[in-house]
């Protein structure tokens, strides 16, 4: 009996020992783990702002001085907003459609993608690798350097912002479709193809009414991002407000106002595509 108790003793002293050891070597990679990273910030920022063309630290208090002297235009020429705002709306509704647009196309790309690389339901079980590297490769690729290509091959204008987003929303929505596939029943698709269904019938009946709220959802998330890109790619030649900004703000003194009028209409636009989406995203995610 008291070697039991002896060697049941012994267990416990080691079981703490090695949870001890654990615990003290989890900290020791977080504290290097840490060290690393602080380190790689700190010099990277160095780095920065050595390669900067003016310093960091020199020129930090001056940061605010450039929405300053726009608000303050803004404000002396505040009767002229509202027909700046008709002004640049039309561009407004270029950007938006450039986002509606991409969304569609990336989200069906995205959708064909997702069930080609999802196990279980893909067409070639083989070419899995295969089309989850192009996924990969879509999302990589930043849409303002695929953008600025296609500028300088088709010229500027809309087309090649709607070009550069939709490739890259294929990549993202169809990396997140693909795990979402991927926790469905395959009940119904079993039984779809023991009756003779193709692939395309057992998709589209079997999988897509059971991940659709969830493919929707993840597709609205993507247009709201979608209108900050393609806002953002104005400024490279890709037409929609963002051109329109670029030049107001390229101007400098004189068409701040402009600029001021165009912030807000995008502004607007962001926030109300925002809760317009969250809304319906929260309905189709709680069933």
């Amino acid at each position: 009996m008291s070697d039991a108790t002896h060697t049941g003793s012994n267990s416990t002293e080691f079981i703490q020992h090695s949870y001890l050891a654990l615990v003290r070597r989890r900290r020791t990679y977080g504290g290097l783990t840490l060290a690393i990273f602080v380190l790689l910030m700190v010099s990277g920022f160095m780095i920065a702002d050595d390669r900067n063309a003016g310093g960091f630290w020199s020129g930090w208090h001056q940061v605010l001085d450039f929405p300053k002297d726009v608000f303050s235009e803004a404000w002396e020429k505040r009767a002229e907003l509202p027909a700046s705002l008709a002004k640049y709306f039309p561009s407004l509704i270029e950007t938006i459609n450039i986002a509606v647009a991409s969304t569609l196309i990336g989200a069906l790309f995205g959708l064909v993608l997702s069930l080609l690389s999802t196990r279980g339901l893909a067409r070639w079980p083989r070419a899995i690798p295969l089309f989850r590297r192009l996924m990969d490769i879509l999302r990589a690729i930043p849409e303002i350097v695929v953008a600025l290509v296609l500028i300088f091959v088709l010229g500027g204008g809309p087309i090649p912002a709607m070009i550069a987003i939709a490739l890259h929303t294929a990549g993202a929505l169809g990396k997140m479709f693909s795990e979402v596939a991927e926790n469905s029943d395959l009940k119904p698709v079993d039984g779809l193809r023991s009756t003779g269904a193709t692939w395309a019938q057992s998709m589209m009946l079997g999988v897509l009414p059971q991940v659709a709220p969830n493919f929707l959802s993840y597709a609205l998330l993507r247009f709201e991002i979608n209108i900050r890109a393609s806002a953002i790619l104005g400024f490279v030649g890709a037409g929609g407000i963002g051109a329109e900004l670029s030049r107001a703000m390229a101007w400098g003194p004189g068409r701040f106002d402009e600029a001021a009028a165009i912030f807000l209409l995008l502004f607007g636009t962001i926030v109300f595509f925002d809760q317009v989406s969250s809304r319906y995203r929260n309905k189709l995610t709680e069933g």
